[in-house]
């Protein structure tokens, strides 16, 4: 699956994404100590959403905009909105000067980060594409709490770990542009929780192929490393041939309230985006705590 963020971005799984990280990190600024969140794999950080490649899918169109379209109906639960409004300021705050538009700019992962720093939080966004570092080191020039490296994601996991600040977010988003990347993702899961136990990780991941999905699971289930919440969103039924269904994101050390929160915010968003009334969700402890599904 070919996954380069600028033909996707603003769909159902950055949504998904974005909602669970805003809340991961919300509640880690909860102690004052700093916070280094560490994003591996950074992309541009802001996307025009008016560009060529956001042009040829759309796909944001059944993404932030239905969210967006949601709140100015006023039919988001409170309990829901609640928990997604810092998300959704973000992006109204990238959109505020747009003229004609209230939706153009949908803010990537490291640009969300940023917006929800306080001041003795550091972000370090790597990014190993030669053009996308250039534009993503544009956007923070200048900005001494952003660390902006053109590096292999990967090799992050070993190198970066652990930061300074002895808590950190770690966000692992391949675009899985090749074969290989779930195994990628537990090996590199692996070598940094050895250099980094007590860190909170945050891996995505595309539904699409179910049985990869499934094996990629039981691995990580194999590691034995306690606390692997999964969290997943799929818009559709599976299908017999391997399709873009449903995004998920795993966990590791999540904060204590995320299950809570996703138990919450889950429903509705699989209401909103799933198609012909077959959308669905996935609360699930892979190691750990209490299991659940839905």
């Amino acid at each position: 699956m070919n996954y380069r963020h600028a033909y996707h971005a603003g769909n159902f799984a950055d949504v998904f994404k974005h909602i669970v990280l805003t809340r991961v990190l919300l509640y880690m600024q909860r102690k004052e100590a700093a916070l280094r969140v560490i994003d591996t794999h950074a992309g541009i950080g802001r996307y025009d959403l008016s560009g060529v490649e956001a042009g040829k899918t759309l796909e944001w169109r059944s993404g932030i905009e239905q969210v967006l379209d949601a709140k100015a109906a006023g039919s988001i639960p409170a309990a829901v909105l609640e928990l997604i409004t810092p998300y959704l300021d973000v992006i109204e705050q990238e959109n505020s000067t747009v003229k004609g538009s209230s939706l153009r700019y949908y803010p990537g992962s490291p640009l969300l980060t940023r917006k929800l720093m306080r001041a003795q939080d550091r972000l370090s966004a790597l990014e190993l594409h030669p053009q996308d570092f250039k534009t993503l080191a544009a956007l923070f020039e200048g900005d001494y709490q952003t660390r902006v490296t053109e590096l292999n994601g990967w090799l992050a996991l070993g190198a970066h770990l652990p930061p300074k600040e002895k808590r950190g977010v770690v966000l692992v988003d391949p675009p899985f542009e090749i074969a290989g990347e779930f195994d990628r993702l537990v090996e590199g899961l692996m070598k940094a929780h050895r250099r980094f136990a007590t860190g909170t990780y945050a891996l995505w991941y595309p539904v699409k192929d179910r049985r990869e999905v499934n094996r990629f699971i039981a691995n990580l289930k194999e590691t034995g490393l306690p606390k692997i919440l999964r969290l997943e969103l799929a818009v559709r039924a599976p299908s017999q041939e391997p399709r873009f269904d449903g995004t998920g994101m795993i966990i590791i050390n999540p904060p204590y309230l995320l299950q809570e929160e996703m138990t919450k915010i889950s429903p509705w968003l699989a209401t909103l985006f799933g198609e012909n009334n077959q959308g669905s969700y996935k609360i699930e402890w892979i190691n750990g705590e209490e299991r659940t599904k839905k």
